[in-house]
């Protein structure tokens, strides 16, 4: 195995193995596609609310070619899904997409990539028939992949957890929600 990839196995094993980013996500290793690169591997990721409702989930895969590709900058390529919940009123903001491609890109900044490509994808659905009764649900869905501009990829993992965390309605790391007040209005 090459040791540029052996490397990234071992980040992604951290991030599995190690204490949570936040109390509200959970890693797991997950099949990655063989037909992709000569190298891969992969993680899931889900958001869950104080009361184990799912909010958010995630994919994200490492791809490798030690002799790179024309559309990669490099040998690495990262490809990452998140599927999100949405409240309706966020949901028919016409700028949602933009602003959730955006949470992508200052999330990987600090990282460094190159080639980033994807879509966003506002989803609403709506019950009928036996099925009238269900209220209806909004989620956002990101699709994206990019070059990472070093071999360290623990920058791009953590990126993907924040905007996972972000498009789950989360808080930034370090910033506690106050509680709603009754009455509203300051205190």
């Amino acid at each position: 195995m090459p040791a540029p990839f052996q490397r990234a196995l071992d980040t992604l094993t951290s991030f599995l193995e190690g204490p949570p980013l936040r109390p509200e996500l959970d890693l797991e290793e997950m099949p990655a596609p063989q037909r992709l690169a000569p190298y891969a591997a992969a993680i899931s990721g889900s958001v869950y609310r104080e009361d184990d409702t799912e909010v958010a989930m995630g994919r994200l895969i490492v791809l490798y070619d030690p002799d790179g590709r024309a559309e990669w900058s490099g040998g690495f390529r990262i490809v990452a899904y998140i599927r999100a919940d949405l409240e309706p009123e966020i949901a028919a903001d016409e700028l949602i997409g933009s602003v959730a491609w955006d949470w992508l890109l200052e999330a990987l900044q600090p990282a460094g990539y190159s080639g980033e490509s994807g879509t966003v994808t506002r989803a609403v659905s709506e019950s009928f028939g036996d099925k009238a009764g269900e209220p209806s649900t909004t989620e956002l869905e990101l699709r994206a992949s990019w070059s990472p501009t070093s071999d360290d990829l623990a920058g791009h993992i953590a990126a993907w957890c924040e905007v996972m965390c972000t498009t789950a309605g989360l808080p930034p790391t370090g910033v506690t929600a106050l509680p709603d007040r009754p009455g509203g209005g300051a205190p």
